[in-house]
């Protein structure tokens, strides 16, 4: 399912509260980004006890029950989980990835509250949750009588969110302070290929992973954590963040000229994070057109040219990712400042081709 229009964490509370208690509601959303969780604090602070229903592990008698013979006839007595004498939420977490047999089982328990003879408790609230196809993850499409038996709220991953809620959760603070300032390494794109990648619940993996190894964490173990969990490409920058906080190295020290890229391979992890700095910080400072540019500025595009060689002597691979496009193919570094780097460094140019 396509979303029209998207929310942030923040807001689901307040959506759940006006949708969820008057109507059932399916929340969309990539893998790991707080579904489950934002509906289990929803029905807490409801004081509503959360039953949570897997629908990968459920089959149409798991919801409709067994019939049994009473008065000489068979009547179909729901499961205990479902059939409560308070009321509670019924959470349906990945209903969209259950066979269409158990998903024709929820017609009447979504719509109408009831099965068979059973009718949930007034003050239920009944939540489903899924990811998308386009999120390569196990979905199957949702018949329409389903579909529209639903309210369809989609959720987007937020860092500012994210990171309002780690503050008070324990987060580790090596992640807190990583994330703050890239925000854009908390979630990526499920990949095609079957490797970890980012995601607000892999972070919290992480989280508890290096409070687990404590202070004695190793270079090598931090690595193995790193890119365990999340996007390669995120768990080297947080490699290289990690040994920046650790040897107090960073890119202000390499832009004073008081410190050098650094050139072993043990650290190609530390200098692909300080190139990242480096062109953050060129995206910041130059210009986009160059006769605006003032003393300071000229200053700082001379020096800029200069590192850029320097680590182009080290790493052409690592000095590429400073003058990179974006993911879309457009320029981020000023046209003007590109031009003067090929010129100066026409084989750093020719080696992107």
């Amino acid at each position: 399912m396509q979303a029209a229009v998207t929310v942030t964490p923040a807001r689901i509370p307040e959506l759940l509260l006006g949708l969820a208690t008057v109507r059932p509601v399916f929340l969309w959303g990539a893998p790991g980004i707080g579904k489950s969780s934002l509906v289990r604090e929803f029905a807490e602070s409801l004081g509503l006890e959360c039953v949570s229903l897997l629908g990968t592990q459920l089959a149409p008698e798991d919801l409709i029950g067994v019939p049994q013979i009473r008065d000489g006839r068979s009547v179909f007595c729901p499961p205990e989980a479902i059939a409560r004498d308070e009321p509670y939420c019924l959470f349906l977490d990945e209903l969209n990835a259950a066979t269409p047999d158990v998903q024709k089982a929820f017609y009447s328990l979504i719509l109408d509250r009831r099965i068979g003879t059973y009718e949930l408790p007034k003050g239920s609230i009944v939540i489903g949750a899924g990811n998308r196809a386009t999120d390569n993850a196990l979905a199957r499409p949702i018949a329409s009588a389903l579909v529209n038996r639903l309210t369809h709220v989609h959720l987007e991953a937020s860092s500012r969110d994210w990171l309002a809620w780690a503050a008070g959760n324990g987060i580790h603070p090596w992640i807190l302070d990583h994330l703050t300032s890239r925000p854009d390494h908390l979630w990526s794109k499920p990949p095609k290929t079957e490797e970890p990648f980012s995601t607000p619940r892999s972070w919290h993996m992480l989280s508890d992973a290096l409070h687990s190894f404590g202070q004695g964490l190793d270079e090598d173990t931090l690595k193995v954590l790193a890119h365990g969990t999340l996007t390669p490409a995120h768990a080297t920058a947080f490699c290289g963040y990690v040994k920046i906080v650790r040897s107090r190295y960073g890119i202000d020290a390499v832009l004073k000229g008081e410190a050098p890229w650094p050139h072993r391979v043990e650290d190609r992890d530390l200098l692909y994070y300080l190139a990242e700095s480096f062109r953050g910080r060129l995206v910041k400072e130059l210009p986009a057109v160059k006769d605006h540019m003032s003393a300071n500025g000229r200053q700082t595009a001379y020096r800029a040219k200069s590192l850029l060689v320097q680590l182009a002597e080290i790493s052409v691979e690592v000095a590429q990712t400073v003058i990179a496009t974006d993911a879309d193919g457009n320029p981020v570094l000023p046209s003007w400042f590109l031009v003067e780097a090929a010129r100066d460094m026409p084989r750093l140019v020719e080696a992107r081709r």
